[in-house]
């Protein structure tokens, strides 16, 4: 369903658009989810609105890692010394709220929600990579923590064409409403 309308208090979310993952192919071109991300950053900064950049790390010896029994391992990643660092694009502003997770949900153990719901936050737009894990997993709990949620689906890649397709038909639609940058830039209070 196309985006109708954006909560009055509607933050940006930015889901690991770092260096250590935006190096991974992904099946759309990293630069322009890059590019759509920070047109919004820009956009929600000029209107005062929160702007949440998320990235993803674990401790040098790997102990926080999640470690449960699944069919598919969990993807093993060497991490750089700058792997979670930023990138440039997004331009990161004093109020933005940097939130560091250590798995796909970025509520789950961080002070997301806190930090949200402080600032009046009704509603959010996802943005960032993956589709099957950081983006997917976080709207999941945004949903079940009552947020409206919106994404903006040229600001949103995978590196699994067939999971990015099956999250993007089966998932997302039952979590919020789904749309463009332009299309949500549009829809930011005048």
């Amino acid at each position: 369903m196309p985006a109708t309308v954006l909560d009055p208090k509607t933050a940006l979310v930015v889901i690991d658009l770092q260096k250590g993952i935006a190096a991974f192919p992904t099946i759309h071109p990293i630069q322009g989810v890059i590019a759509n991300s920070a047109r919004l950053a820009d956009a929600f900064r000029q209107k005062g609105l929160p702007v949440v950049l998320v990235t993803v790390t674990h401790s040098p010896d790997g102990a926080d890692r999640l470690r449960s029994r699944t069919e598919t391992p969990a993807r093993s990643i060497p991490l750089s010394p700058d792997f979670s660092v930023l990138v440039p694009e997004l331009a990161a502003e004093p109020n933005d709220l940097l939130i560091v997770k250590r798995q796909g949900n970025a509520f789950f153990g961080t002070e997301l929600d806190l930090q949200l719901r402080r600032r009046g936050v009704t509603g959010i737009v996802l943005t960032g990579v993956s589709t099957s894990n950081g983006v997917d997993n976080t709207a999941r709990a945004a949903y079940e923590l009552t947020y409206n949620v919106t994404f903006a689906i040229d600001a949103i890649t995978d590196l699994d064409p067939a999971a990015h397709e099956y999250i993007l038909k089966k998932s997302f639609p039952r979590l919020g409403e789904i749309d463009s940058t332009d299309a949500i830039l549009a829809l930011l209070p005048k």
